[in-house]
């Protein structure tokens, strides 16, 4: 698949800001089956500096100031990106056990185990605790594979969780998140996460794109797909795995990754400081994914 994706980001200041810093996530990392081939980001006003930089888990980080008054922001990436589909789903019943995955885990010494290890600890903005470890426990069977009893985490996640924008933000408490059963692609893959390493094993948080298809027989509405977040977990000797909780599927050629952290807080799409600016300000994000080629 051919991918244009267009990410645009608004700021509108009741008062002027005089100087901004801003570090932004949203030019698509280079992966085993995704290939960023051309990408570039327009800021108005014209930044005084900007560069590119790959980050501590190798992601795109992008970096930029202005130090000029303005009283709106605009930043759009775009990126065109070729996505390998999937010639065939794995098998998740064939693997190891959940016994044999965990202490495989704790034992090895390859590098790439080592490494994974990392995201078995807390976050941010994913701490595991008892109640999160509640709700993973009847999927986790210890007779089942650890990617089959992912997967049905997955399931039920979207089973027993309302699809709620607005419901949450970026503040609310993981906790809130499980108590009410309501959120947004982000909570649920911070809920993913949270019960996967409650259970002892790496799960990673990924942010990136989801081509949307509208009805047939309807044309596609500029501006009608959105920033996407799904999660990762990581099987001993076999890999990284993804999930979409928010769709009960596996990540496959709709899915555009710009990167992977512990949590959102590691590969926000924009952030940043800012001088001036007054009260409240006024976000619009818009997110085209354009198929273009085959």
């Amino acid at each position: 698949m051919k991918y244009k994706v267009r990410h645009s980001t608004r700021y509108e200041y009741p008062e002027a800001v005089y100087r901004c810093s801003n570090l932004a996530y949203v030019l698509p990392r280079d992966t085993e089956r995704q290939r960023c081939q051309q990408s570039g980001v327009q800021i108005t006003p014209w930044p005084l500096h900007a560069m590119e930089r790959q980050d501590y888990f190798g992601n795109r980080s992008y970096h930029f100031s202005i130090e000029q008054p303005h009283t709106v922001l605009e930043v759009t990436a775009t990126s065109w990106v070729d996505l390998d589909p999937w010639r065939e789903l794995p098998s998740l019943d064939f693997g190891d056990g959940l016994g044999v995955a965990r202490e495989r885990l704790r034992a090895s010494r390859d590098s790439e185990d080592l490494l994974a290890r990392e995201y078995v600890l807390d976050s941010p903005l994913v701490v595991a605790n008892g109640a999160l470890r509640e709700y993973a426990m009847p999927s986790f069977d210890s007779r089942r594979t650890l990617l089959s009893a992912v997967q049905e985490l997955t399931q039920r996640i979207y089973a027993d969780f309302e699809y709620s924008p607005g419901f949450t933000d970026v503040a609310t408490p993981l906790d809130a998140v499980l108590e009410h059963r309501r959120g947004v692609c982000q909570d649920f893959a911070h809920l993913a996460i949270g019960c996967v390493r409650a259970m002892g094993f790496p799960a990673r948080y990924v942010s990136g794109y989801l081509e949307t298809l509208p009805p047939p027989g309807s044309e596609k509405l500029i501006g009608s797909d959105e920033s996407h977040a799904w999660f990762a977990v990581y099987s001993p000797g076999e890999g990284w795995f993804e999930f979409d909780p928010t769709n009960n599927k596996m990540a496959a050629e709709q899915h555009i990754i710009t990167g992977w952290g512990r949590d959102y807080s590691d590969v926000a799409p924009l952030r940043g400081v800012l001088f001036g600016g007054g009260g409240s300000q006024k976000l619009s994000v818009s997110v085209d994914v354009e198929r273009v080629g085959w």
